[in-house]
């Protein structure tokens, strides 16, 4: 493919319905713009920096992440369907405190739920639990504190 270089310098201009095909677009500068309802296919994002991003009811298929870092995000009602999550760590998740737009003062938010996911080998360190509720799970070998549950359920 021979490629026609043209650097585009776009200013309050409005490209939409326009369509991208076979096109080298690296390390563009995007600012203040609207990509609402755009289809991203076969692209690699690569290094790609979103910052001050509004993605709702955004929905990506076939990804790899793989060392993505998502901070100050809110995840609310966000599902997460098949994922490899193994060496993948939260910190600092929390529900929204007195102040923020989503903080309910009864406390009643709709709860986070993991349905048919292999947890082995996770680790809590100083999360608070309470609350949390265990249906139909495998507790082989789980420990509180040290000291395994199997035998504190025998006491």
């Amino acid at each position: 493919m021979s490629l026609k270089i043209e650097p585009l310098d776009l200013h309050q201009a409005d490209i939409s319905g326009s369509k991208w095909r076979e096109v080298k677009a690296e390390e563009l500068d995007i600012d203040n713009v609207s990509l609402a309802k755009t289809r991203i296919n076969n692209v690699n994002m690569h290094a790609m920096n979103l910052n001050d991003v509004n993605m709702s009811e955004i929905t990506i298929l076939d990804a790899n992440l793989t060392g993505v870092s998502i901070k100050h995000a809110n995840l609310s009602h966000a599902v997460i369907d098949y994922v490899n999550l193994f060496g993948t760590e939260f910190h600092n998740v929390i529900l929204p405190m007195e102040g923020d737009r989503l903080h309910k003062p009864d406390g009643q938010y709709k709860p986070i739920s993991f349905h048919n996911c292999v947890l082995t080998n996770t680790q809590f360190n100083g999360c608070d639990l309470s609350n949390v509720e265990l249906t139909d799970c495998d507790i082989t070998g789980l420990r509180i504190n040290g000291i395994l549950l199997s035998d504190l359920i025998k006491e």
